[in-house]
């Protein structure tokens, strides 16, 4: 019987998927705040939209990010283990 290992190569993927998830969990409030601050100038509307789709994607990328880090060392790469 053959014992379980990570698959490196995915988990690497994972990891760079958290690492863009972490980047823009920053840059969005930060987008947000900025807009909110200066809702007189006329970047307000495309600061708030770019901070909202920033925290939009920063949830999305930590979902795939964990899913693949999951499947990295879970995921059975086998299918015949005759």
């Amino acid at each position: 019987m053959e014992t379980k290992r990570t698959d490196k190569e995915v988990l690497t993927k994972g990891l760079k998927k958290m690492g863009i998830s972490l980047i823009l969990m920053f840059l969005g409030p930060t987008l947000i705040y900025v807009a909110f601050s200066n809702q007189e100038k006329p970047l307000y509307i495309p600061l708030l939209l770019l901070g909202i789709l920033s925290c939009a994607f920063a949830i999305y990328f930590a979902f795939k990010g964990l899913n693949t880090i999951l499947d990295s060392m879970f995921k059975n790469n086998k299918t015949n283990l005759d």
